[in-house]
């Protein structure tokens, strides 16, 4: 079994564990907001690389635009 530190993560696996669609994953990683790498045709993601950027992503990217409000 992998450490949890050396865990190598799909689209799917990251979409799942930050609770967003694939589609909006595959926007953010083509978009370079989220940290991975293409192996082939495939992105992957280190599960510590991904730990440290949500510990470290700056809060002024979740906000939402000027006068927009979620739903």
């Amino acid at each position: 079994m992998q450490a949890k530190h050396d865990e190598v993560l799909t689209i799917d696996e990251l979409a799942t564990y930050l609770k967003v669609s694939k589609s909006t994953l595959y926007k953010l990683v083509q978009e370079g907001k989220v940290p991975g790498q293409k192996v082939g045709k495939h992105w992957r993601f280190k599960r510590d690389v991904i730990d440290r950027w949500l510990d470290t992503s700056d809060e002024t990217e979740t906000k939402h635009p000027a006068g927009k409000k979620p739903r």
